[in-house]
């Protein structure tokens, strides 16, 4: 499995962002979770949310409820991450993962998923 995510760039805090995530190699079907992490400069990374791709669950962590929404489009076999009011706080490198496994016991653990993408940069200024 490969993945793209690209979206990242700077945006003055309470602006909106839209990340993508395209996957290949493998098609959709064949992925049962794609999350989203994120690592910010001196920081250890953090879980930001996860879907289900077969029936668009999602997993939000606390630091993007009712700002931050995850979404699928099985068709472009891409997942996204909307992003709103953004703040300082979340500039980061976030990067997008998957994983073929159905059961995924701790959705929030970065080990959960062996496919990662390259990451791509969110800065947020105040």
């Amino acid at each position: 499995v490969q993945l793209q995510a690209s979206g990242g760039g700077l945006v003055q805090a309470g602006g909106s962002l839209r990340l993508s995530c395209a996957a290949s190699g493998r098609t959709f079907n064949n992925i049962y979770y794609m999350g989203w992490f994120r690592q910010a400069p001196g920081k250890e990374r953090e879980f930001v949310g996860t879907i289900s791709t077969s029936d668009g669950r999602t997993y939000d962590a606390d630091s993007g409820k009712g700002r931050f929404t995850i979404s699928r489009d099985n068709a472009k076999n891409t997942v996204y991450l909307q992003m709103n009011s953004l703040k300082p706080e979340d500039t980061a490198v976030y990067y997008c993962a998957a994983t073929t496994r159905i059961f995924v016991p701790v959705v929030s653990a970065g080990d959960s998923y062996p496919y990662w993408g390259q990451g791509t940069l969110v800065t947020v200024s105040s």
